[in-house]
């Protein structure tokens, strides 16, 4: 009998450990305000990954809901909040495509404006960010003429071309030290804006643990290590060698 007993707490134990250790129970077919409540507790206590989660099953179960713009949007901004800029343009692509009535719509593709301008802390690095940034500007200007947020937008769109501005020169740069004059004149004449003056643009001071490896746009503690060969450059740049090539192959 003592046995039979021991047994059954020890069984008893393994049960409770592995029941303690196991995740949750999965969750299904709940009411929409039951995920929404669990949307919002999520995002207060910071576990987006969860409330993204949750979202998931609200738009899974309750496709109608009313509840759904509303929940789309606080993810919208939650994960702006934390920086995660990408997970913000999803979220504002869905609520513009499908909940943002014409006067929601202006503010939502602003705020999409606003994500993409701050996931580019470092421009050096995301050419086409950029390049994306300033046509989805340009066409909110376009389509709200009268908006509110037009002076922000503005501000914005020129720092954005002066960030384009500038990584066009360095990339001109880099092709002059490379002996790629023609690559070089090509990156200088696609340079936009003939407002900006060249000599009153300050650059970006990269911190000194950047500084090392991007160096400063004109030059790089490592440039002695950079052989002089094309498989360095890209396989579209332009060289004196290739238009001669080109010349005689026509003659």
């Amino acid at each position: 009998m003592k046995f039979k007993t021991y047994a059954m707490l020890a069984l008893l134990s393994m049960t409770l450990l592995f029941t303690g250790c196991s995740k949750e129970i999965e969750e299904y077919n709940k009411p929409a305000m039951y995920w929404y409540s669990k949307i919002t507790q999520s995002v207060s206590n910071g576990d987006l990954e969860r409330a993204d989660s949750y979202y998931s099953s609200l738009q899974g179960e309750h496709i109608g809901s009313p509840l759904l713009p509303e929940a789309t949007m606080i993810l919208a901004l939650a994960h702006m909040q934390h920086e995660e800029y990408l997970l913000s343009e999803y979220f504002l692509d869905e609520y513009i495509k499908r909940y943002a009535t014409p006067n929601e719509k202006e503010e939502a593709e602003f705020l999409k404006i606003k994500a993409k301008y701050k996931a580019l802390p470092h421009p050096r690095r995301d050419q086409a960010l950029i390049d994306d940034a300033i046509v989805e500007g340009e066409r909110f200007k376009l389509n709200y003429p009268g908006s509110m947020y037009a002076e922000v937008v503005n501000t914005m769109l020129v720092r954005l071309y002066l960030a384009q501005y500038v990584l066009n020169e360095e990339i001109t740069d880099l092709y002059e030290r490379l002996d790629k004059p023609k690559s070089a004149e090509y990156y200088r004449s696609i340079n936009p804006q003939p407002w900006i003056a060249s000599s009153e643009v300050d650059r970006a001071v990269a911190p000194w643990y950047r500084a090392w490896f991007e160096g400063d746009g004109t030059s790089s503690w490592y440039d002695f290590m950079i052989p002089d060969t094309k498989s360095v450059v890209s396989r579209n740049s332009i060289s004196e060698e290739d238009v001669q090539g080109e010349s005689n192959e026509t003659k």
